[in-house]
């Protein structure tokens, strides 16, 4: 057997797989966010903004849980516990990005929204298809799906937000829509924190 058991190789065989899978989807949202986060700022869209500090937090969050795949139950559980304290806070940058426009409005330019956020959901896409089968190998890995799935709906809220502008002409769909990306931020935040404590309550 090579110097291990069977279940010895299996599982760093598991390790091997989940950190290659790691380093693609990072390496995918690293640059997603400086795409993203250059339309945001050039369409004036609050939502695409928090698209980009998505895939912000999701680099960040895969950074991590490259570090805890080799590690064991309770560091997998507190690293898990970091990246809904990161998640939370991006839900608090862009719940305050939305009430200064409430009292600056603008309207973002609807194209420019239409053509990132499909570039996003492209991007986003491949991830998720990379992290379907490790789903529920453990806490760490299904926290970070849980990230990649929120990614998805984000791109979309986007998208259909744009269309509501371009119809529209006003700005309030942009707004309308981050609202629910930070309701969709905070409620994942919540699911993947208790999920972590649980974890660490069993480990004790």
């Amino acid at each position: 057997m090579s110097g291990c058991c069977d279940n010895s190789c299996s599982i760093d065989a598991l390790r091997e797989r989940q950190r290659g899978t790691l380093y693609m989807v990072l390496g995918i949202n690293a640059v997603m966010f400086f795409v993203i986060a250059a339309g945001a700022l050039y369409g004036n869209s609050t939502a695409l903004l928090a698209d980009s500090l998505d895939n912000l937090g999701d680099a960040l969050t895969y950074g991590l849980s490259l570090y805890a795949v080799s590690r064991g139950a309770v560091v997998k559980a507190k690293v898990a516990l970091f990246k809904g304290a990161l998640i939370l806070l991006a839900a608090c940058v862009v719940a305050a990005q939305i009430a200064y426009k409430l009292v600056v409005p603008s309207v973002p330019l609807f194209e420019v929204m239409g053509l990132f956020s499909l570039l996003g959901l492209a991007a986003n896409s491949l991830c998720l298809y990379l992290l379907w089968r490790h789903r529920h190998d453990d806490v760490n890995m299904s926290s970070v799906w849980e990230c990649s799935r929120n990614d998805i709906a984000s791109n979309l809220s986007v998208f259909v937000a744009a269309g509501v502008v371009c119809v529209t002409g006003s700005g309030w769909a942009d707004l309308v829509v981050a609202l629910g990306l930070v309701w969709l931020l905070f409620r994942s935040a919540i699911r993947v924190i208790s999920s972590a404590m649980a974890e660490l309550r069993g480990a004790a």
